[in-house]
């Protein structure tokens, strides 16, 4: 017999070690003979991850599909692994360092620092794939991989090498966003938008000396200018001060009347003295600020294409610190055609950190009178999601990928149909992605990552292999096959060689999205032509989130596509379908952060709850291009959902349930067994039709209304009289088919909730395999007719008990039924189900009758209506004096709802999340009005 409670906590380890012991996730397990594939490759977790809840609804939602596939008899592979994650592995180790105060990477040399990272992996890293297992993921953990591994790294060697070698990898200077603290280049994804509050400063840049022009300061009604003054400076607003050191320009819109005197003139840059050009472009816009913008090529990614429009220069003026470098700068120095008429400043600004020369330069400004105004200024501000400080966009030399060549193919493959998103409409994030891509920096100034495969030869020319030896051979070969100063250098180092003589290796290692973009088929043993490969590549579906799209998803179909290839060459797409699902929002709907103190801690919820009613209400909430609101009192019910089928199987077992073989449902007689197989059959195909659709939501409601309301409100109720009566057939039927529909319950439910269900298939009979080993259900037995009487008989009790309970009638209360306008059919079955419509309607007697008597509640089902006279069982007046105060009530709270929300400045300025609410909290509104107005229909007319 069962426990007479679930204990989540003692089953869930018990079954997850059953599982290990049995080597259940193994590529193929249970796979049946010539089976298609179905491959997922895991979203690869930083091996300094922990489980968060947007890993918690990716990987459910990929278990529940692998765990489906898998029971349909597929070859699956679930793939894990983790990437590297070089910038936030590099960041906890120092960290270690600095807090037991021993010496930094930099005195301890890169090898040494480097054997200090895996060893911390080799303690701690992969954290996370426990937690996983915890929340019953059933990877292939046998073939874990990591982006560091040997044959992931082959496979990056072979890449970088490949694409270098076709002119698609190359290195070039441009700008990055740079991180001041880290000191390293960092990717978009890397850099979150901050709101500060800052100002905007404007300074007047002198013009040209002889040069001047009108500006108007007076306007009429029209926007005509009256009145001009005569000026000798333009004014340019800007919210950094510190980079007008490396201005080269100021822009104007060539259509901006106030400007168009002056373009192709100069002014004179104060504190530097450059003479710098007015140029024309669309970029500037007349209506912001002064409509005159300062260029700064070298610190401003839309001034850096402002600046090769117009072929201005590019001055870096900062360290790589954010410290001010010009006094010796031989970029800011050149050129210098005028004297700064500010020229001391230098030395006040020379070395300061960036901030702080924005105080001084705004000083000196001041002090020579060209401080026009300073305006208060909120404005978003990029700032480095690991170092926390403001990124400096900053030109370097960098590795760079031809992204716009390799995206053409990827771009192809989904506009063809090749590739789906699901839901559709992400597509249009991957076009405009793609069809307005850049450049990809590879590059960063770390030391943990895959090193770049580049060594640089005494004259800097540069070598790409895979291997140093290689490198060398062709640096070699290079040298003395060219006449030049470094010939007979080389031919004497070659006589006595020593490693790093000739060649010096860069330094810098490669971005973490280089390697991810190999995942698919990386982890699969390429550029070996593996079985693994030639089996499980392409893979089947791709789930992860939408922030992803451009950085991973993006970057594997190009990958996938110019290495992977058919026998006519042409590009194999790594998956045919891209799931995207969405944020997993706490209840109010507000995106979780540490800052708001609203993270949900999964690992947390699994402790109190359990991981499947964890699983199951993220699956049933996640529908198709909605967020998830969290609220832990959902998990709470769900987990309660579980706990009805635990009682169910109890309630069985309790009741002779007897596991039949032989049980074949065309094969029952009783007509409750007929339905309730019936609706299995529904439930099967709903259940099927959804997962193959990746409608998660729509699955998981269709076994919550099967097992909740048909197996356990009704099939369960229904057959208690059967168990209690004398006719032993009947009861010996019932036995076998209530243990046939829970075994297939189990099946259906065990994707969504595999701890219980394992443990429900274990202890209900002695079988051979595990449920996740179990075939999926094919169940398809119909009976309508069957389906339409029983289904016509819950109709009309829930009628009953709605109506019952609309009205506040006491549960002890009972009162005869009378029926109107039945038919032969609805007749028969008025007689049929007597006894089951008294006890679970509360009835006391059914009587047909021509009309409907005063004083009754009607419900009316299919042709006939059922009446409930309830004058003698409550005080109808008072009934409906308490109906009309609370529909008052409701009204009264929908009316202030309805006008804040049809305030536009309420709805402009409010917190989203807030309005959300509003609107939310109105729907439900709505909803319970439309309750209470059935229910005092139904008042008046008994009354």
């Amino acid at each position: 017999m069962l426990e007479k409670t679930y204990d989540s906590a003692a089953v869930e380890p018990k079954i997850a070690k059953a599982w290990d012991e049995a080597d259940a996730f193994r590529a193929g397990a249970n796979a049946k003979p010539g089976a298609e594939t179905f491959t997922i490759v895991i979203p690869p977790p930083n091996v300094t991850g922990s489980l968060h809840m947007g890993h918690a609804l990716n990987n459910t939602l990929q278990d529940i599909l692998i765990r489906f596939e898998r029971m349909r008899g597929k070859d699956v592979l679930w793939q894990p692994g983790m990437d590297h994650a070089g910038i936030a592995t590099q960041m906890v180790v120092e960290r270690q360092l600095m807090e037991r105060q021993l010496p930094g990477r930099r005195e301890m040399g890169r090898e040494a620092f480097v054997d200090r990272i895996w060893e911390w992996k080799a303690e701690s890293g992969g954290l996370i794939f426990n937690q996983l297992k915890r929340l019953g993921a059933s990877c292939d953990w046998s073939r874990e991989r990591f982006t560091m591994d040997e044959g992931l790294s082959e496979a990056v060697l072979e890449v970088f090498v490949t694409l270098y070698k076709q002119g698609l990898i190359y290195k070039d200077k441009r700008l990055v966003n740079w991180d001041p603290k880290l000191l390293t280049a960092i990717s978009d994804m890397e850099v979150e938008q901050l709101e500060v509050n800052g100002n905007l400063w404007h300074f007047r840049y002198p013009l040209e000396p002889g040069v001047t022009y009108q500006y108007p300061v007076a306007f009429d009604e029209e926007g005509k200018p009256t009145e001009f003054e005569t000026r000798d400076y333009i004014v340019v607003a800007t919210t950094r001060p510190e980079t007008m050191l490396g201005d080269t320009g100021v822009a104007v819109n060539p259509d901006d009347e106030r400007y168009k005197a002056i373009i192709g003139k100069h002014v004179i840059l104060p504190i530097v003295g450059r003479k710098i050009p007015i140029v024309a472009d669309s970029y500037a816009d007349p209506a912001a600020g002064t409509g005159a913008v300062k260029i700064t090529p070298a610190h401003d990614f839309n001034d850096f294409e402002v600046g090769r429009r117009a072929g201005l220069r590019a001055i870096n003026v900062m360290n790589v610190d954010g410290t001010i470098a010009i006094k010796d700068n031989e970029d800011f120095l050149e050129g210098l055609d005028h004297p700064a008429a500010l020229h001391g400043a230098w030395d006040r600004l020379e070395g300061q950190d960036r901030f702080f020369a924005r105080k001084v330069i705004v000083e000196i400004f001041e002090e020579a009178g060209l401080l026009d105004k300073i305006e208060p200024h909120k404005h978003m501000v990029p700032h480095g999601d690991r170092g926390g400080v403001p990124i400096e966009p900053r030109l370097t030399d960098q590795w760079w990928v031809d992204n716009k060549t390799l995206a053409q193919p990827a771009i192809a493959s989904v506009r063809e149909g090749r590739t789906n998103f699901v839901p559709k409409n992400w597509e249009n994030t991957y076009f405009q992605w793609m069809e307005n891509i850049q450049p990809w920096c590879i590059s960063r100034q770390l030391w943990w990552g895959h090193q770049i495969p580049a060594w640089y030869g005494p004259d800097g020319q540069v070598f790409v292999e895979k291997t140093e030896e290689e490198a060398l051979e062709a640096a070699v070969q290079h040298y003395l096959s060219h006449e030049g100063p470094w010939k007979a250098w080389v031919q004497e180092k070659i006589e006595n060689y020593e490693p790093g003589e000739i060649l010096v290796r860069d330094e810098d290692v490669l971005d973490t999205w280089f390697s991810s973009a190999l995942w698919p088929f990386s982890t699969l043993g390429w550029p070996e032509k593996t079985k693994e490969l030639a089996r499980y590549y392409p893979t089947s579906i791709l789930v992860t989130g939408f922030d992803i799209i451009p950085f991973w998803v993006v970057r594997m179909m190009q990958m996938g596509l110019h290495f992977m290839r058919d026998k006519e060459g042409n590009g194999i797409e790594p998956f045919h379908t891209v799931y995207i699902h969405a944020l997993v929002r706490d209840k109010n709907g507000q995106k979780m952060s540490k800052s708001k103190g609203n993270v949900i801690d999964p690992l947390s919820l699994i402790e109190e709850y359990g991981a499947d009613a964890l699983r199951f209400t993220l699956a049933i909430m996640a529908a198709q291009g909605r967020d998830v609101k969290l609220d832990p009192a959902r998990i709470a019910g769900y987990r309660n959902f579980g706990t009805k089928l635990w009682n169910a199987t109890r309630f069985a077992e309790m009741n002779g349930m007897k596991r039949d073989p032989a049980f074949r449902p065309e094969a029952a007689r009783q007509t409750v067994n007929r339905w309730i197989l019936t609706e299995l059959s529904n439930a099967v195909r709903d259940v099927t039709d959804a997962l193959e659709a990746l409608r998660f939501n729509d699955a998981a409601g269709s076994l919550y209304r099967f097992v909740w309301n048909q197996v356990c409100d009704w099939y369960l109720e229904l057959l208690k009289p059967v168990f209690s009566g004398e006719d032993e057939q009947a009861k010996a039927e019932a036995q076998a088919c209530m243990a046939y529909v829970l075994e297939e319950t189990y099946k259906l439910l065990h994707p969504f909730m595999p701890f219980m269900t394992e443990e429900l298939w274990a202890h209900t009979d002695t079988r051979d395999n595990l449920l996740c080993h179990a075939d999926w259900p094919a169940s398809s037995f119909v009976d309508e007719v069957a389906a339409d009487e029983i289904n016509w008989l819950v109709d009309l009790v829930s009628g009953l008990r709605s109506a019952r309970a609309e009205m506040n009638v006491p549960p002890s209360a009972v009162a005869p039924l009378i029926v109107v306008g039945a038919n032969e059919v609805t007749a028969f079955r008025m007689r049929r189900h007597e006894a089951a419509i008294r006890r679970l309607a509360r009835v006391e007697n059914i009587e047909p009758a021509d009309v409907a008597p005063k004083g009754a509640a009607q419900i009316v089902v299919g042709e006939a209506t059922a009446c409930l006279p309830l004058g003698s069982l409550i005080d109808l007046a008072a009934e409906k004096a308490r109906i009309e105060k609370t529909i008052a009530k409701t009204e009264g709270e929908m009316d202030r709802i309805g006008k804040k929300l049809a305030n536009e400045k309420f709805v402009a300025n409010a917190n989203p999340e807030v309005v959300a609410a509003e609107r939310e909290r109105f729907a439900e509104l709505e909803i319970q009005m439309a309750n209470l107005r059935t229910a005092l229909l139904r008042v008046s007319e008994a009354g």
